[in-house]
């Protein structure tokens, strides 16, 4: 079976409102092997919503419209639904009996635009809502089921538990062993999305494109990895994949399970060598030390940090002099240095970093422009230092996710080869 979601609402087409819905519904689906083929989202505008479904109705076997079931004018979700059906909306009686009876027990009077939430389409079966007002719709049309759910998170949640899932239960037992969907992941460090795509060319050919989907983010990589049938045969097949994949990129790749950040596995490399850590940061302003500290019993391995900001907590702090600060510039290689280096001095940790840059928007020059840090990493000697120049771009926020990111991995890439 395929499927497809409408999420409606005017304020998902803004800056502000995520449609978390979407993810939800496309869990419960996946779970019972239906695929998604598509998904909509459309304002709170009849005919939009009523020529959107029009389409889906030609291509998807199960349509699940969230949003737009409340009683106020832009609630138009029913109406649209029945005019793309060729049907009317009546007032459900026993409905509206049922709303008047909750707001009672609410201790509300139900107000006439509330019987609303009463209007059904003919041929739907309404869908009670335990958490709120609005009740939701199923009809069949044809060879498509539409379900009608309220734009309520918790609501939506609701409905997928009471409703969605005996109902995929149901419709899909007889192929559910043969058609679950099952899934598998990869993180990689400090890679761009276009190198990860570069080099994983093969296992499109080997596995097909389709099963694996890259998402990138600031300094991280996700490769999530997709496999249908038993589950038996899925898992093998995922594992092949996930073995494959960490054959062509390499040591990048820093885990294979969702719930794993850098900052956890770093951690967990620093617990299993019994080493320590320091950090001096300026232009992160503290991210690293905050993302080290996010892991529960980093105390076993995180000693301290300083916010060195300015030049002179530099040099109150860190004891590193004027005469080297004006010699080569805050940020510079020689000042990256010498904070890791006297950090670590000052803790008496296993490993000190430091980081210096400009994160923007203003400060940069021709020789150092925006974007220009300096990462280092030092260790008991040589062998266990490690020092990077990078010049990062974006804005001030992703400049300093990905210095934080780069510092992670630089340890962890230290460690993994020790």
């Amino acid at each position: 079976m395929n499927a497809a979601i409408i999420a409606l609402g005017s304020e998902l087409l803004g800056t502000t409102k995520l449609d978390n819905n979407s993810l939800r519904i496309t869990k419960e689906l996946e779970k019972f092997g239906v695929s998604l083929i598509g998904k909509s989202t459309i304002g709170d505008d009849e005919e939009s919503i009523e020529k959107n479904l029009e389409y889906w109705l030609t291509h998807a076997e199960i349509i699940l419209l969230t949003g737009g079931l409340g009683p106020t004018t832009d609630d138009v979700t029913r109406s649209a639904v029945a005019s793309a059906l060729g049907k009317k909306l009546f007032l459900d009686t026993a409905i509206e009996k049922q709303l008047a009876r909750r707001f009672s027990r609410m201790g509300r009077h139900m107000t006439e635009i509330n019987r609303k939430q009463a209007m059904m389409i003919p041929g739907g079966q309404p869908l009670e809502n335990g958490p709120g007002t609005a009740p939701g719709i199923r009809i069949k049309y044809k060879k498509t089921t539409i379900f009608l759910f309220p734009g309520v998170p918790r609501e939506v949640q609701y409905m997928i538990t009471t409703h969605l899932h005996p109902w995929l239960q149901e419709h899909t037992k007889m192929e559910k062993s043969k058609t679950v969907i099952h899934h598998a992941i990869l993180k990689i460090s400090c890679l761009p999305e276009s190198e990860v795509e570069q080099l994983i060319l093969p296992a499109y050919k080997e596995f097909g494109k389709e099963w694996i989907t890259i998402l990138g983010s600031p300094g991280e990589v996700t490769l999530r990895l997709k496999a249908r049938g038993e589950e038996s045969e899925c898992q093998t097949r995922l594992t092949l994949m996930q073995q494959r994949l960490c054959e062509l990129i390499g040591t990048p790749v820093f885990t294979t399970q969702d719930d794993e950040s850098l900052e956890f596995v770093l951690g967990s490399l620093l617990k299993k060598h019994t080493k320590t850590i320091a950090t001096a940061e300026s232009c992160t302003g503290g991210l690293l030390a905050e993302r080290l500290t996010r892991v529960p019993g980093s105390s076993d391995y995180f000693l301290g940090g300083h916010i060195t900001y300015s030049d002179q907590s530099k040099v109150n702090f860190l004891g590193i002099s004027h005469a080297t600060i004006q010699k080569y510039g805050a940020v510079s290689k020689e000042i990256a240095m010498a904070m890791a280096k006297n950090i670590r001095l000052k803790y008496e940790s296993d490993y000190g970093v430091g980081i210096t840059g400009i994160a923007g928007p203003d400060g940069g020059s021709l020789t150092k422009p925006v974007g220009t840090v300096h990462i280092c990493i030092v260790g008991s000697n040589k062998t266990l230092s490690r020092y990077e120049q990078r010049v990062f771009s974006g804005d001030r926020t992703r400049i300093r996710l990905q210095s934080a990111q780069w510092a992670l991995e630089m340890l962890r890439q230290l460690l993994i080869k020790t």
